[in-house]
């Protein structure tokens, strides 16, 4: 699967800059929770986490709403 945010007019660039700028900032919020003990926290931050690699690798599009304004 190709990602869905490969586009013509040049945001392709911003949006896999900002995909990973997310995932780097729930890493960080992973471990914080981690420390924490938050559980289901550091669980819901990690489903999140992955969800953004996913994207970045190209086995899962963004939401089929994107560029809609949502």
């Amino acid at each position: 699967m190709v990602p869905n945010f490969l586009d013509g007019n040049g945001d392709g660039l911003r949006v896999r800059e900002n995909i990973a700028y997310v995932r780097q900032i729930l890493g960080e919020l992973r471990n914080v929770a981690q420390r924490e003990g938050a559980d289901m926290l550091c669980y819901l931050i990690e489903m999140a986490y992955l969800e953004a690699g996913d994207i970045q690798a190209g086995r899962r599009g963004l939401s089929v709403r994107h560029g809609q304004g949502d």
